[in-house]
């Protein structure tokens, strides 16, 4: 395994599962805080295909919800399948992703927010990916990204036409993010060997640690359908697109992943995944735009802008910002 570039930042440690321990082959940690009205969907989805805890650990792993009750939430949908833990005190996000996985006894390990759902089959086509190949460090399959009710909004992209290992997945990997927490589980043993989730991102932890296990470990992809990611209004995504912390994050997460990144390729694809991220952040501004929320558009401009300045980013910022203004001038006449 390449050692460039985690001497940078000093990540989680994550330790062996102590000898003696029953040792699963899933381990399904659940984080969460204040969504216990969805962890209702979570636990039905994962306890429908359930091979027993013989072969799957599960457990919720609660940041001191302050709204709901999830443990009420494990009693009655778990009925005693499902274990809980609680967080002493809050301590964020990222550092309970690290707690499921501290946590975690199984072989392999996945991190199933309590808002997402897996599809049937999930656990039964990535674990082909893993018998196939030992070398493994990773397997994901594509995912629907769904709103508050449910609904379907789009669907992630299709990497390969059959189940395999990903070829040059590094090179796919570090341009921007492809893969969303339900759809990918991890080894245990990957985790101790590069560490945990930075503590230093909250928003791109999890795309920063894609790169990483990319860089060391092969990954495969699975081409069905077999997990659905929440994207709606109260998420952490959502809040911290409101001040633009959102590609502040990403941006932040490039500057990370440009340390251990083969040198060849580097520099060009960090550049890229920059401007990447600035269209991102024009596009969310566009939508917000459009909205009526014309503060958190400029917020998102701002960070875009200081993302990446290249002639194409300025030109797609001004665009948006001449139309605007344009909306907003006709408007006063209209009114005058």
């Amino acid at each position: 395994m390449k050692a460039n570039g985690l001497r940078k930042i000093e990540y989680p440690k994550i330790y062996p599962v102590p000898e003696g321990t029953h040792r699963p082959f899933w381990s399904v940690m659940i984080p969460t805080y204040n969504c216990a009205n969805y962890l209702v969907e979570t636990l039905e989805s994962l306890l429908a295909q359930d091979p027993g805890p013989e072969h799957m650990q599960i457990e919720v792993v609660d940041d001191c919800s302050t709204k709901d009750n999830p443990e009420q939430v494990v009693r009655e949908i778990g009925k005693g399948r499902v274990s809980f833990y609680r967080q002493p005190q809050n301590v964020g996000l990222t550092q309970n992703f690290n707690t499921c996985i501290r946590r975690s006894n199984g072989q392999v390990v996945h991190i199933l927010h309590g808002d997402d759902k897996v599809a049937q089959g999930f656990y039964e086509r990535l674990k082909l990916g893993f018998d196939t190949d030992d070398t493994l460090g990773a397997a994901f399959s594509r995912h629907h990204v769904i709103n508050d009710h449910g609904h379907w909004l789009r669907t992630s992209e299709l990497e390969r036409q059959t189940p395999g290992i990903l070829k040059n997945w590094i090179e796919h990997i570090a341009l921007m993010q492809r893969i969303q927490f339900p759809a990918i589980a991890v080894k245990r043993k990957v985790y101790e060997a590069i560490g945990g989730f930075t503590p230093n991102l909250s928003h791109a932890a999890d795309w920063e640690m894609w790169r990483r296990i990319a860089v060391h470990f092969p990954v495969w992809f699975e081409p069905k359908v077999l997990a659905h990611y929440r994207s709606h209004s109260s998420s952490h995504t959502s809040q911290l697109a409101m001040t633009g912390d959102n590609l502040k994050d990403i941006h932040k997460s490039i500057e990370i992943a440009r340390e251990y990144l083969p040198k060849s390729i580097a520099d060009p694809i960090s550049d890229k995944a920059r401007e990447y991220c600035a269209f991102s952040g024009i596009n969310h501004a566009r939508y917000f735009y459009d909205n009526g929320c014309f503060e958190v558009a400029v917020a998102q401009l701002h960070a875009a802008l200081a993302c990446h300045f290249s002639p194409q980013v300025v030109r797609a910022s001004l665009l948006l910002l001449i139309k605007a203004y344009l909306k907003q001038l006709k408007f006063l006449q209209g009114s005058s």
